[in-house]
């Protein structure tokens, strides 16, 4: 493994800041980094969601959820929770930016807003079980990015969103894609 791959993953809770490689040669893949990092995020929101969520809230009912969860003293929704990490890795390095986003969002930040984006959010829709990779120029710097599904896990994702006020879709089922995971990952140094 190269200096500048070593660079790419984390250390003891630190994220290095040196920029990722294109190419194998010089370090690790974008595609693969993503697929790494997605790897990890995936398993975090899933785990809080069946463990917290859908085990506390739902079934055992011995806590609540709210997206006014600090009003209400309640727990974050995971989508909430989800948007803590990436605010908080975005604050700690520029190697890589992540975020939720829908085609059919409850709250209209996390919509798509490049052509990318809407690209490949309406890729993992039509093609479950698919991630989207591709690359695109923003504000003169060039990035991959790769949007990879949002599946509802459990019962208590498709309750949610089917009954929130500000839905715009009411028929998610257990195994739906929900929305996407949007990495992106600067090519230029």
């Amino acid at each position: 493994m190269t200096v500048k791959a070593i660079k790419a993953i984390v250390l003891g809770g630190m994220l290095a800041t040196a920029p990722l490689a294109a190419t194998a040669d010089e370090g690790l893949d974008p595609k693969d980094v993503a697929d790494m990092l997605h790897a990890v995020m995936d398993s975090d929101r899933t785990i809080y969601t069946k463990m917290i969520v859908q085990r506390l809230v739902a079934k055992e009912k011995l806590i609540k959820a709210s997206e006014f969860f600090e009003d209400d003293k309640a727990a974050p929704l995971p989508a909430q929770m989800f948007r803590f990490g990436s605010e908080m890795v975005a604050d700690k390095t520029d190697l890589f930016s992540y975020s939720l986003q829908s085609l059919w969002p409850i709250n209209k930040q996390n919509a798509p807003r490049t052509d990318m984006e809407k690209e490949g959010l309406q890729y993992i829709s039509d093609n479950p079980g698919e991630n989207f990779y591709g690359e695109e120029e923003l504000g003169g710097e060039s990035y991959f990015t790769a949007v990879y599904p949002d599946v509802a896990v459990a019962e208590v994702c498709a309750t949610c969103h089917n009954d929130h006020k500000d839905t715009p879709r009411t028929d998610f089922k257990v195994g739906d894609v929900m929305g996407g995971v949007v990495i992106r990952i600067p090519l230029d140094g």
